[in-house]
């Protein structure tokens, strides 16, 4: 492994760097031995080169494909467009054939053609004529015909290689879920598949790129939609679990009633047409006169709607004849069975979660008014309660697995995100994993400062800053000659301190919102006096090396609302079992967004400046201990004059 690292660092023109030996030689032990590892290693390590090489060497001696996932598709691009292809010229003449790779995403992200010229796609909006008016004048019908225009031009149907993209509603009336799909047999297109032809290429590959939900698709359920392997790479293994509870997660809306009644229009009789309009009219106007919040216990009024909704769902979709030899047909017939069949299970869930046989209740289910766009939207949700038992069972049990990130340890430990993920299980009194961290090639407390400004007071509940906290920002992000990415806990607060920024300081202020986040990030990242204030996505998902970003401000700790249904519920159950749950929950939340927010300062060896925590709970509070062990050794103080010296100093060397 030393010498295969040692061939495509050379090649690559690079030098190995600090850790990435190390977490080579541990990924290829894991392999070999077929125990999981959980690998931190620092931004600037070189991990994707630490477990590609590898993962290549292991596919072709065993002829078995490594697939690796990742959460962002900004990763999975690095890896398809950049490391994997400059790999595969680095180690030809080293391995005994040239490698294969390819991506693989889920079917809703190709087009399908099937759904376009067989006239599907007008099917799903809510005004599906529209798309017939004369030299498609609505948005929806030119984005429609735009799309249609590209299926005869494109070679893959991915939705990202469609440059400019179009909204959600338009790219749904060209793609088709898993279950929407007619099958390669029964399609009239199935040998042109788009989705079918990136699987049979990903069938052939030694290193399969996908995505956390693509593989937890796999593993939850009774689809294959990955190629047949053993080993495994989870790149942003900290987002793992949010992200299999989001394909665990089934809901209820007006919205996906409303597409049911349309798709089952002229297929099932008119009484069972009626018995379905009744069923979900009532079930709607119940939810939507339920309050928001956690439901610990299901009234009388919504198990009975809910038992009426999932029984005219199903008495629906067993009338529907699937068979029909007409592919456009067939297709309707598909997609209606598809919603039924998602209703059918979701409120069967729901109801089966609150049954008197099931002591131990192992879902969680909320309701959620949720504004977008001037109107509110009600959502009734059913969740896991944990992921760690899908994961141990459908995920980790028959393949060997590599965990990595720059965030895993949360208080200086691996425990936390091992019970996550349902590892801390023994056989024969050995663990099935082990943890590595191989450190970072920054030097932290040479680098960084960790500012904690114990002198302000906590935060309040109002969600926008105090004023002391906005003299601070001020204070901070004048020092720093702008400079600045502010993350705040909220939208609120970040468009509050934006605004009280823009009217205090000479240096521009941007605000997530005011374009897209890319967008924004480039103007950021073009001009060292702007300063980029935003929240959650902004934590985990802005990389601006260099004087751009000298001084990260992060507004408060954070913690989960209070009222969060899902961890809430989880916090509850550590508690019943004796436990912890703020520490295990709320805390480790906390921890791990803390260390994302920090990572965004340091982005290669040569940047320096501040990351300035303005809670003072961070030094006061007895679990502002096991925060900071979670984030990089920076040098730690509490004295604001000597931070804003030494941000004014690294300004006026970075102006020279």
């Amino acid at each position: 492994m030393t010498q295969l690292l040692a061939a495509a660092v050379a090649a690559l023109g690079g030098k190995e760097r600090s850790g990435q030996l190390q977490m080579a030689t541990a990924v290829a032990h894991a392999f070999d031995s077929g125990k999981h590892l959980a690998v931190q290693a620092g931004t600037g390590t070189g991990k994707s080169l630490a477990y590609l090489v590898p993962s290549i060497s292991h596919a072709l001696s065993a002829d078995k494909p490594v697939v690796v996932s990742t959460a962002t598709i900004a990763l999975q691009r690095q890896l398809v467009n950049r490391d994997l292809p400059q790999l595969v010229d680095a180690l030809t003449d080293t391995l005994p054939r040239a490698p294969r790779f390819a991506l693989l995403k889920g079917r809703q992200n190709y087009l399908c053609l099937n759904k376009i010229h067989n006239g599907a796609a007008a099917a799903e909006d809510d005004a599906p004529e529209e798309l017939f008016q004369p030299q498609a004048a609505t948005a929806l019908g030119r984005d429609v015909q735009r799309l249609t225009e590209w299926s005869s031009t494109t070679e893959s149907g991915d939705r990202d290689d469609l440059k400019p993209g179009v909204a959600d509603r338009s790219w749904s009336q060209v793609s088709v879920s898993s279950r929407e799909c007619l099958g390669v047999a029964r399609c009239p297109f199935g040998t042109d598949c788009f989705a079918e032809r990136a699987r049979a290429t990903a069938g052939q590959a030694d290193v399969v790129v996908t995505n956390h939900a693509l593989l937890a698709i796999d593993a939850v359920t009774d689809s294959a939609v990955l190629p047949e392997h053993s080993l495994l790479v989870v790149d942003e293994a900290h987002d793992l679990v949010d992200r299999v509870t989001a394909v665990a997660t089934g809901e209820l809306t007006a919205t996906t009633l409303g597409v049911a009644s349309r798709r089952i229009t002229r297929l099932v009789e008119p009484e069972l047409t009626q018995r379905w309009d009744r069923a979900s009219a009532s079930f709607t106007a119940a939810i939507h006169d339920t309050s928001a919040g956690r439901i610990d216990h299901l009234d009388d009024e919504l198990a009975t709607d809910l038992t009426a909704l999932r029984d005219a769902a199903s008495a629906a979709r067993s009338t529907i004849d699937t068979s029909p030899t007409d592919p456009k047909a067939a297709a309707a017939r598909a997609e209606a069975v598809a919603s039924l069949a998602e209703i059918t299970d979701t409120a069967t869930r729901i109801l089966a979660s609150f049954a008197p046989a099931i002591p131990d209740r192992t879902d969680v289910v909320w309701l959620d008014h949720e504004e977008n766009r001037g109107s509110t939207r009600t959502v009734l949700r059913v969740a896991p309660l944990s992921v760690a038992g899908l994961l141990r069972t459908r995920l980790f049990a028959d393949s060997t697995a590599v965990l990595t990130s720059a965030t895993l340890t949360v208080g200086g430990s691996f425990d936390a995100m091992a019970e996550a993920w349902g590892l801390t299980d023994t056989e024969a009194g050995e663990p099935i994993w082990h943890g590595l961290d191989v450190g970072s090639p920054f030097e932290h407390a040479k680098a960084g400062i960790l500012y904690v400004a114990a002198h302000l007071p906590p935060p309040g509940r109002e969600g926008t800053g105090s004023t002391e906290q906005l003299n601070e920002i001020a204070d901070l992000v004048t020092a720093a000659g702008g400079r600045t990415l502010g993350l705040f806990s909220s939208m609120r607060a970040a468009r509050a301190a934006a605004e009280a920024m823009s009217a205090r300081l000479s240096t521009p202020v941007l605000c997530q919102g005011d374009d897209s986040t890319a967008a924004l990030v480039e103007r950021f990242a073009a001009d060292e006096s702007t300063s980029l204030f935003g929240t959650l996505s902004l934590w985990q998902g802005v990389d601006v090396p260099g004087p751009s970003l000298s001084l990260v401000i992060i507004d408060r700790i954070p913690f989960p609302r209070p009222d969060d249904p899902l961890l809430s519920a989880r916090q509850r159950a550590v508690a019943a079992a004796g436990g912890n749950g703020f520490m295990a929950v709320a805390a480790n939340h906390a921890a791990l967004l803390l260390a994302q927010g920090a990572g965004r300062l340091l982005r290669r060896i040569d940047d320096r400046g501040v990351v300035a925590v303005l809670d003072s709970r961070m030094a006061t509070a007895r679990y502002g201990g096991y925060l900071r062990a979670s984030l990089p050794p920076f040098w730690p103080t509490t004295d604001a004059e000597a931070v804003r010296g030494a941000l004014t100093r690294l300004s006026s060397s970075q102006s020279d």
